[in-house]
């Protein structure tokens, strides 16, 4: 899924500097056209914010203002900043530097570091854990799994806060931390896990941006290097800015104010990394005569959808409430959003999967459509459940698009194709790009018409068909381009990271979803006890809370599903309530705190789709406990086995083999990835129970009613030591 955009992939550049005007609205051309002195773009949700900056940028190079070498414009993923640069080559400003801050100041330390410190820069590592864990080790310190998470994410916040391990009990006091440890044994593993890094000649991504604040406070001389290289700098995100970056990009600015930032105090997700709105929100009286715009424009989603977002943040408290954007919708009205409770989380996911069905059923793509959860441990009931319905998926974070084996075999055969083509009896017939691409394509895979299934095959033929719609859309924009042209497109977009579309509808967590935008948008789990999450106990904790449920609910541009649970697992008790930030804003609830606002609309519904009857609920309705300890289970895993993840198994390991060899035939046949038989967990599930009737079998989680007709006279016919027959029907 790429970023929030509707323009042509392959807009016409524009012929002038004026014409990068022509199209924005009377805000985003305030924007473009203030190219002097600090600028402070407020912007909205779906206002258009990318948009207006990379029109100041592209108008500013276009018109001779601003030399694009000079240029920096930083933010904080690799998928924006590939979309940024993208943006900007389609408005005929090449040359500009976007970026992400670690980027940036890793290629200024790569450059610098032999003049400034001497040397090879020490080996830069991707993940903390190992060597954190090493620390511990070395500190005789037992940390178990969700511990060594928890204490390398309070080492990166230190680190972006730039607070030394010394100080840290304070530090962490003061910010209102929870600590996962003691603070003074967290102080000595992150002193320990300092050592080990400086004894093994290694850094990390934050040692990346103090190295640099460090090189350019220390050595006057590189700084007004890069000083004069760049002189005018863009920062999109600006509330997700740590006090670590905004020290990088005060001491790239010097005492120049040739500066822009983007942000929105309302989309502050991120303040456990150690971000904060502080610099946003400040920003006027650092710079006191800095240009202010605002964004309130919101091009993406329905009135319906803005009116329930409005809502949220007129309940919201605090500070970044205080500089809220009240959106106003620029699009024709759409449907309410939909309310759903459901008794239990399997049911949930079920009911969602059957809507997300119905809806690829009446034409929507399933790319358009994306399941926001508040954790990502919440993924693997809604992978099930979308498998079950035969729903094609892809997980947000997931392998890359120009990564996969399918995508980098066809850019082999579309560069020897564009280079020998002459001599390929393929191309002989053919004469525009698109029948060209599809002829190369067709010798990997690629067919005029889709595979039947939703499994590996089908994700294959979808990535292909991606690059043929691309060619389609290469052609219409430039009705010249040919095979070597269509190549450097590819090329550009893999280094841009600047993916076509796939087919799949997205699973993603809330935080991931950031940025992004969707036809259809199912946000789950929306509880107290998950949004806000149990341990988001201060009320600004709670509003970071609301301000991520806000960010979900403005990722939707049409159809807007929320929905929650009252229990976890089948059978539990039903002590669940919706999430308080709903109260006034669903149909039948008031607001218990601040105004209502104008979100409140919409309909309730209880665990039915459609208007049709109840979500069918599984058979099993008493509480999942162990059956080996009798403990209470929660996690979804653990439910599958029917017991504690450390209690001793007695499955049947040959049992499970064959289950295993059947599941890949029945697979085979039908062009799905092995997990949408049956998942591994699943499988040893039936290999500890071995079931001996379809009513046994039913009440294995995992085994839907669906599972059941298909494949349920082959699994209990394995289970009693015979041949399985062709898969046929249980009675």
């Amino acid at each position: 899924m790429t970023a929030a955009t509707h323009s042509s992939l392959f807009p016409r550049v524009p012929d002038s500097a004026d014409a990068v005007l022509e199209g924005l609205d009377p805000e985003q051309r305030e924007v473009a056209t203030a190219l002097h002195g600090p600028v402070c773009v407020l912007a909205g949700a779906g206002t258009g914010k990318t948009r207006a900056i990379t029109h100041r940028i592209a108008y500013g190079v276009r018109a001779g203002i601003l030399p694009p070498s000079a240029v920096l414009a930083v933010t904080f993923t690799n998928r924006a900043a590939g979309e940024m640069r993208g943006r900007l080559r389609q408005l005929g400003a090449q040359g500009v530097q976007a970026r992400t801050f670690h980027s940036a100041a890793l290629r200024q330390l790569q450059y610098f570091w032999p003049k400034a410190i001497g040397g090879s820069l020490p080996r830069l590592i991707d993940r903390k854990l190992q060597l954190v864990a090493d620390a511990a080790a070395a500190l005789g310190t037992r940390l178990d799994r969700n511990e060594l998470r928890d204490v390398t994410a309070e080492i990166e916040w230190s680190k972006v806060t730039q607070t030394v391990p010394t100080d840290y009990p304070y530090a962490a006091a003061k910010a209102g931390r929870e600590a996962p440890r003691d603070p003074a044994e967290i102080a000595h593993l992150y002193a320990a896990y300092e050592d080990l890094k400086r004894d093994r000649s290694l850094i990390d991504f934050e040692d990346v941006l103090l190295l640099t604040v460090a090189v350019l406070q220390d050595r006057r001389d590189i700084a007004e290097q890069v000083r004069a290289q760049y002189q005018h700098f863009v920062v999109d995100e600006y509330q997700d800015v740590s006090p670590l970056q905004q020290r990088l990009l005060d001491l790239w600015l010097g005492d120049r104010d040739n500066l822009c930032v983007v942000g929105d105090a309302s989309q502050t997700i991120y303040s456990f990394t150690g971000a904060t709105p502080d610099h946003l929100l400040d920003f006027r009286a650092r710079h006191p005569g800095a240009t202010v715009v605002k964004l309130v424009r919101d091009y993406r989603s329905t009135p319906q959808v803005v009116r329930l977002a409005n809502g949220l943040l007129a309940q919201a408290r605090g500070r970044a409430a205080d500089h809220r954007l009240e959106l106003v919708s620029q699009r024709p009205p759409g449907p309410d959003p939909v309310y759903t409770e459901y008794t239990d989380e399997p049911a949930e996911a079920e009911g969602a999967a059957r809507r997300i069905r119905e809806l690829i059923d009446a034409g929507v793509p399933a790319a358009g459509i994306a399941v926001l959860f508040r954790t990502n441990s919440q993924s693997e009931t809604y992978e099930q459940a979308l498998a079950d319905a035969g729903v094609p998926y892809q997980l947000r974070g997931a392998e890359r698009f120009f990564d996969r084996p399918e995508v980098r075999k066809a850019g082999i055969a579309l560069r020897g194709a564009a280079r020998f083509g002459g001599n390929d009896a393929l191309l002989d017939d053919v004469v525009d790009l698109p029948s060209q691409v599809r002829a190369v394509l067709s010798g990997e895979g690629w067919t005029s018409t889709p595979p039947a299934g939703s499994g590996a095959v089908r994700e294959r033929w979808e990535s292909l068909a991606a690059l043929v719609n691309l060619a389609h859309d290469l052609a219409a924009a430039r009705p010249g381009a040919g095979l070597a042209d269509f190549v450097a497109e590819l090329d550009e977009r893999a280094n841009a990271q600047h993916a076509p579309t796939v087919q799949g509808v997205t699973l993603a967590s809330l935080h991931a979803a950031k940025g992004l935008e969707w036809d259809a948008v199912f946000l789950v789990g929306v509880a107290e006890g998950m949004l806000p999450i149990t341990y988001a106990r201060t009320d600004e904790q709670v509003e970071e809370e609301r301000r991520l449920l806000y960010v979900g609910v403005t990722r939707a541009r049409e159809r807007l599903h929320v929905s929650w649970s009252l229990s976890r697992s089948p059978g539990g008790r039903p002590h669940r309530r919706p999430s308080r930030f709903l109260d006034g804003l669903r149909p039948g609830t008031t607001a218990t705190v601040g105004p209502a606002g104008a979100g409140a609309g919409g309909s309730v519904e209880r665990g039915t789709v459609g208007g049709a009857a109840p979500v069918p609920r599984r058979a099993q309705r008493t509480p999942a406990r162990c059956r080996v300890c009798g403990r209470t289970l929660t996690e979804a895993g653990e439910m599958k086995l029917m017991r504690c993840e450390d209690c001793p198994s007695d499955m049947d390991e040959g049992l499970y083999e064959r289950l295993r060899e059947w599941r890949a035939v029945q697979a085979g046949r039908s062009g799905q990835p092995d997990f949408c038989v049956f998942t591994d967990r699943t499988l040893m599930a039936i290999a500890e129970a071995c079931p001996e009737s379809p009513a046994e079998l039913s009440r294995i989680p995992g085994v839907l009613s669906r599972k059941l007709r298909s494949y349920g006279a082959d699994v209990l016919a394995i289970c009693a030591g015979q041949k399985p027959g062709e898969g046929g029907l249980c009675d």
